[in-house]
């Protein structure tokens, strides 16, 4: 497989702004398991092979189960997620697929029961930034494979 361009070289200020939306939410106060577990089910949605690799071995570099990766998928038939993740995936997966008749309120009154004005805020950033990470390295069709759990911490954002 060969990547159809590098926006990384070709465009750094498109990495750049984007990695200042990720530093932003790492001091946002939301939880970095959350915001990963988030990252990896809207890059399941999307079909994002790069971002499924990146946030895989995030989530495994944090601790995370792979009962609960391999599980997420079907994130509603399982015991495995807490009630605040719950609702995390839900408003995710309502973010993501927007065009399937935006967001009910039935989901928003869920995730109002689990996280605060500025929280939700952040959520809402935290899936905004994933679908566009997403749609980024789909159009440039970025390989996945070499990432390492933290690399892009080492990068400076705009």
């Amino acid at each position: 497989m060969k990547a159809r361009f590098d926006y990384f070289k070709s465009a750094p200020g498109v990495f750049k702004a984007m990695l200042g939306l990720s530093q932003y939410l790492r001091e946002s106060g939301l939880e970095e398991s959350l915001i990963n577990l988030i990252d990896f089910r809207a890059s399941q949605i999307n079909g994002c092979a790069y971002c499924l690799d990146m946030h895989s071995k995030d989530l495994r570099a944090a601790g995370e189960t792979e009962q609960r990766l391999y599980s997420l998928d079907a994130w509603r038939e399982c015991p495995y997620y807490t009630d605040r993740e719950r609702a995390a995936l839900e408003w995710t997966e309502a973010l993501t697929l927007i065009t399937d008749g935006h967001v009910p309120d039935r989901v928003y009154e869920t995730v109002r029961q689990q996280f605060s004005d500025k929280e939700l805020a952040n959520l809402t950033l935290a899936v905004v930034a994933i679908n566009g990470w997403n749609r980024l390295n789909i159009a440039a069709r970025t390989v996945p494979g070499d990432y390492r759990p933290g690399q892009f911490r080492e990068t400076k954002a705009a």
